[in-house]
């Protein structure tokens, strides 16, 4: 399969192309043709597997193929909405690449800046807008931007905006859309509240569900540690010790831990920064940034808040804490070994996550290699847990 199968106008081929794609992923694949021909969409899918383009690209081509000289100033047709700036942004540039040869305009608006550079562009007028939903609310209210001629709908990362305290303020904003248009929705899990959140968006929509590439990569070095929980911080900070672990990003399952452990390091003279969803965007961008730029050894953060984190040469993923949802672990330690380069992934299991580690071995048809050899061993020592071949039916 490549992107010339996907019947796409030659505007976008070209762009795809000119951006080194030759052929679609998963979700791709499996949602241009289905967008192109004007079905709402669900889809299941973290960041990572290619979402971005599998709704911006059919986007631009039916905005391209419908396009009309209009009298007045462009009206805003498509509405993407996504929780942070980073992402926002992310999207945005997508749509740039995508989009360079189509004649279309797009932009990008978030709080925490000024909005005069955002509310100058809107004035001209604009085909596409990426938005969080605080600020979109804000120049709605201050009539700036009016979604009644909107044809397409996109709400991203919906489980990060219940995670968030989103949730509200896009239902705000569903009340203002036109009720004929074509809408998508994407999460990487689907909790009850955002189940029903997507009842009240679509109409009889195709599902697409992408699971992490099981295949963990031979480039990745995992190795795992049988640790009591309170002995974990003590681990963690012998092993950083360690001046070899250039960067290191550390998962936990809560905020409320990811904060923790941050505060843990920098007591050990570590630096760490914690990302998660009760941080402001802007101290979210900060952390990253620092981070991207090494001048921060150690970001610590919840699955949900790492999402978009894309660092190159990330030489170390930790798992403090154990996912309980086992493709997680794949999306996890996928953080490294990223273009060609290798990485390692470290996970500390203490007696209570010993049934996640069983889940995770089911779903990867292997152990991980056990370090015995480290000054923090389960006392009650520990028990080899078997592998579980998945069934090939």
């Amino acid at each position: 399969m490549t992107f010339e199968n996907l019947n796409l106008i030659e505007p976008i081929l070209r762009a795809v192309k000119a951006e080194g794609y030759t052929e679609p992923t998963p979700i791709q694949e499996m949602a241009i043709p289905v967008l192109l021909k004007g079905k709402d969409l669900i889809g299941c899918a973290q960041t990572g597997t290619g979402k971005t383009a599998a709704f911006a690209i059919p986007i631009l081509q039916l905005l391209f193929e419908k396009q009309v000289p209009a009298a007045g100033k462009r009206q805003i047709k498509a509405l993407i909405i996504t929780p942070t700036r980073e992402l926002a942004i992310q999207i945005s540039e997508s749509f740039t690449a995508y989009g360079k040869h189509t004649g279309l305009r797009h932009t990008v608006i978030y709080g925490g800046v000024s909005q005069h550079a955002q509310t100058n562009t809107l004035k001209n007028g604009i085909d596409i807008l990426v938005a969080t939903p605080g600020r979109l609310l804000d120049l709605i209210d201050q009539r700036f931007v009016n979604l009644q001629d909107i044809r397409f709908f996109v709400l991203d990362e919906a489980d990060r905006m219940l995670d968030m305290g989103f949730i509200h303020d896009v239902k705000k904003i569903i009340t203002k859309l036109p009720a004929k248009r074509q809408s998508l929705f994407f999460s990487a899990t689907m909790p009850p509240e955002i189940q029903k959140l997507a009842a009240t968006i679509l109409v009889k929509p195709v599902k697409v569900d992408i699971v992490p590439v099981v295949a963990t990569t031979n480039l990745i070095k995992q190795s795992l540690y049988f640790v009591d929980k309170p002995d974990k911080k003590s681990l963690l900070i012998h092993l950083l010790k360690d001046k070899s672990i250039d960067s290191a990003l550390i998962f936990t399952r809560t905020k409320h831990g990811a904060d923790r452990v941050s505060r843990d390091l920098v007591k050990a003279g570590i630096k760490a920064a914690a990302i998660h969803g009760n941080k402001s965007q802007g101290a979210r961008q900060d952390a990253l940034n620092n981070f991207k730029n090494k001048r921060t050894r150690v970001l610590v953060a919840t699955d949900i808040a790492s999402r978009g984190i894309d660092v190159e040469q990330l030489s170390h993923v930790i798992n403090y804490e154990i996912p309980n949802i086992p493709e997680t672990y794949i999306h996890r330690i996928g953080r490294t070994g990223r273009a060609g380069v290798g990485g390692v992934a470290l996970s500390f299991c203490d007696t209570e996550e010993r049934e996640y580690l069983k889940d995770i071995y089911k779903l990867i048809s292997k152990q991980i290699p056990v370090v015995e050899d480290h000054p923090f061993p389960m006392k009650n020592g520990f028990l080899a847990l078997p592998v579980v071949r998945r069934s090939r039916k």
